[in-house]
This record gives structure tokens, sequence and C-alpha cells, in this order.
């Protein structure tokens, strides 16, 4: 992939505001702090846990019931016709055996193994997309919180240096406004420039206030999800920033395209209803199984009543070892119908899919577009700061002279600082918009972020 470097007199510029390593330091604190890292992982155990189920669905089961108390019994038969050596044929006889409130137990012990079901193969695709899921989930959560500690940390750091810059300007204008007092008192200045001087005052003293304002509101963003105290984000600066800007557009989108959390999941999704759809078409619910089962039933005890049935007993065994097949002939329509709601949600989430596929290769190409002129934009920047200094000093020069007016230094010393807030803005602009072309490719790591 093709890098261009930025221009000299930037790379100078970044190294006055690099604070090396405590934006990492932020982030590692929002790891371990911020609530949704703790979200993102438990949905990956639980994705680890829907493997194992998918892995267990063709697997044997084995199964055993015993049951044991009063049991009663009473079996006839009539009509019926046997033989026996020395009674020769009988036809008619009657037959009955009976166990009336006799002690009987009862034990079965089953075993199942699974060989061909189309609905359990997509059961367990479904298990293992979930677990990818949660991969997946748990990957996407570190990189948007990775993203939003970023921007959360730059806020700070741009909170604090308007502030800064603020209370520098403030400073000029309080002596700006003590040396156009001064000067009206000795009657060489107007009383004008006195008021000029103090509304400049009075409206920076405003902007102030709302600057520390904003700074503590930044600064609570950041602390309720790395853990900081004030102390900790005290004088904050903005961290170093890539040099360097991407040049291969079809390289970004192609990568985007393969590559991002969100398209992934939505992939997932799409590839999940296919397999819901997948259990609801014609001859899914055939199953084929080796089974295997044994059994005993005794019952013991006196026949009913005093009659001559006297003491009784019954027992019974079975086993059975083969195939057994389940074939679903007829459903009602309900199966059919299923499938007709199902292939509807399937086409609704490859919709979804196509629309987000579009949204980040816009995202992606605005980015790219953004970070390919910022070279140009923060020249500019940059020269309009040399420029706006150097109209301070002519300016301030002029008014010792008397060719400048207090207003006009006043507007020279805004017009600096603007110049100053609009660099450093540009700065986190331009590193915040490289991390977020690394989010949206699903690249954004520590190395990254380490350097930015």
């Amino acid at each position: 992939m093709h890098i261009k470097p930025l221009g000299a007199a930037l790379l100078l510029a970044w190294g006055g505001l690099a604070s090396a390593g405590t934006l990492p330091q932020a982030w590692l604190a929002a790891r371990q702090h911020d609530p949704d890292m703790a979200v993102a992982q438990a949905a990956r155990q639980t994705g680890d846990a829907r493997r194992q189920q998918a892995r267990a669905l063709w697997r044997p089961t084995v199964g055993a019931s015993a049951s044991a108390g009063l049991m009663g019994a009473d079996n006839r038969m009539g009509g019926a016709s046997f033989s026996a050596p020395g009674f020769g044929q009988v036809d008619g006889a009657s037959f009955r055996s009976a166990v009336d409130a006799g002690a009987g137990y009862r034990w079965s012990v089953g075993a199942r193994l699974p060989l061909y079901s189309p609905e359990r193969t997509a059961q367990a695709r479904q298990l293992e997309l979930a677990g990818d899921a949660g991969d997946l989930q748990w990957a996407a959560t570190e990189q948007q919180l990775m993203l939003k500690t970023a921007e959360r940390y730059h806020a700070v750091a741009l909170a604090g240096a308007h502030l800064q810059l603020l209370k520098q300007q403030q400073v000029s204008v309080d002596k700006a406004l003590v040396e156009a007092q001064d000067r009206f008192k000795l009657g060489d200045q107007p009383i004008t420039d006195s008021h000029e001087a103090r509304a400049r005052a009075e409206a920076l003293r405003a902007q102030v206030l709302a600057a520390e304002v904003d700074q503590q509101v930044a600064r609570r963003a950041l602390a309720d999800s790395t853990g900081w105290n004030d102390a900790a984000m005290a004088d904050m600066a903005l961290p170093n920033a890539a040099t360097t800007l991407v040049g291969d557009l079809a390289a970004w989108l192609e990568r985007a395209r393969a590559q991002n959390p969100q398209l992934r999941q939505q992939a997932l999704a799409v590839a999940n209803a296919q397999q819901e759809l997948a259990k609801a078409e014609r001859g899914a619910g055939t199953t084929v199984d080796l089974v295997a089962q044994a059994g005993r039933d005794h019952l013991s005890g006196s026949g009913p009543g005093t009659g001559a049935l006297g003491s009784s007993a019954m027992s019974g065994t079975q086993y059975m070892a083969g195939i057994q097949v389940n074939v679903p002939i007829y459903t009602g329509g309900q199966r059919a119908a299923r499938a007709l709601e199902l292939a509807g949600q399937l086409q609704q989430a490859q919709a979804e899919l196509d629309r987000t596929q579009q949204q980040i290769a816009q995202q992606t190409r605005a980015l790219w577009l953004r970070l390919q002129a910022a070279e140009g934009r923060g020249a500019a920047l940059l020269a309009a700061r040399e420029a706006s200094l150097a109209r301070l000093d002519a300016t301030r020069l002029g008014r010792q002279v008397g060719h400048r007016t207090t207003l006009e230094l006043l507007n020279a010393e805004s017009d600096a600082s603007a110049a100053e807030l609009a660099l450093t803005q540009w700065r986190s602009a331009v590193a915040l918009d490289q991390l977020r072309l690394w989010q949206l490719a699903g690249a954004l790591d520590d190395t990254s972020l380490s350097t930015h």
C-alpha cells in the first residue's frame, strides 16, 4: 500500500504537542474499567459454550430411568387356543394373571447416536455461527471502545489546549486594558480604547468559564471510561499522530468490505437466516439414528381377593439395537408456511447487509478523501498561523508608535489564538480520522493506537 509523508514543516509542528504513551495508557485503563468490555467478554464466553453445544449435537446420548413401589396388574385373555403334550388341542381357553398391590420395580436404559438429520445439521451450524458472533462482538466492541477512548482523550486534550489559549489571550487583553487606561489618563488615547479592551476582557472571561465547563465535561466522560481522577488528566496534551497519509482507496475499500466488524456480523446474520430456512425445508425433519434399548419390569404379590390365584409374580425383559428412521409425512402445511416466512427474513437480512456495505464504503471513501486533503489543509493552517503571528507582532509595534488602535491589537490577538486553535484541531482531526479508517477496515489495534 502506498504511503505519502507529510511535509517537513508539519513534522515539526506535530512534535510540539507529543505526549508519548499516555493514550495507550488510557486505552489499557478503559479496557479494564469500561463496562462495555465486560459485556462483550461475557458474550464471547457464551459463544464458546455454543460451539460446545454444536459438537454435542452429534455425540451419542445415554439415558436411564428406574422406579419402584406398590404396583398392580391384571392381564386377561379369552378365546385362546393352545396345545401341550398330554393335553392335545384346546380351543376357547381363558387365561388370567393378576397381582393386587404387590411390590414391583421397573428400569430401562437407552442410547441414541444421530446419523442423519438435516435439521440437526442446521442447528449445529447456527450454534457455531453464534459462537463466531460472540467473538466478532468482542472484537468489534474492543475496536469501538479503542476509538471512543481516543476520541475522549483528544476531547480532553483539545479542551485543555483551548482553555490554555483563552487564558493566554486573557492575559494579553488584560494587559492591553491596563495600558489603555493608563494612556487615557495621560491623554494619549481616547476612552473608547478602554471600553473596547474592557468589553473584550469580559467576553474572554465568559469564554474561559465556558471552556472550563467543557473541559470538566470532557474529563468526566474519560474518567467514566478509564476510572482516572482529575490529577491523572491534568495537563494532558495531544499524543503523537501518524505522519503519513494512505493513498490507495481501492485497497481500503476492499479491506473494509472483507474485515469490517459490522459487515461481518451482518454476514453471520445472513448465514444464520439461511440455516433457519434449511431447518424448515421439505425433508429437513427426517432423522436416522442408531439406537439401543434395554429394560425390565418385575411385579410380585398375591392375587386379587381370596380366590385360588394365590401368590403371583410377573417379569418381563426387553432389549433392542438397530436403526430408527423418522419421516414426517404431513404437518398440516405448517412447515411450508414457516419456510415461506423464513425465506422473507433471509431476503431482509441480505438487503440489510447490502445497505450496510454501501454505507461502510461511503464512510471509508469520505475518510480517505479527508486524509488525502489533510496535508494541504495542514500546510495552509500552518501558514495562516505564521501569518497571524507576524500580523500580531506588527500590530503590537504599530500600537506602540500610534499607528494601530487597541481594537486592531485585540483583533490580531484573537485571530492569532484562533489560528493556533485551528491548527491544533486539525492535528487531532487527522489523528482520529486515521484511527477511524483503521476501525472501518477492522484493523484498529494497540499498534495503530500507539502511533496516534
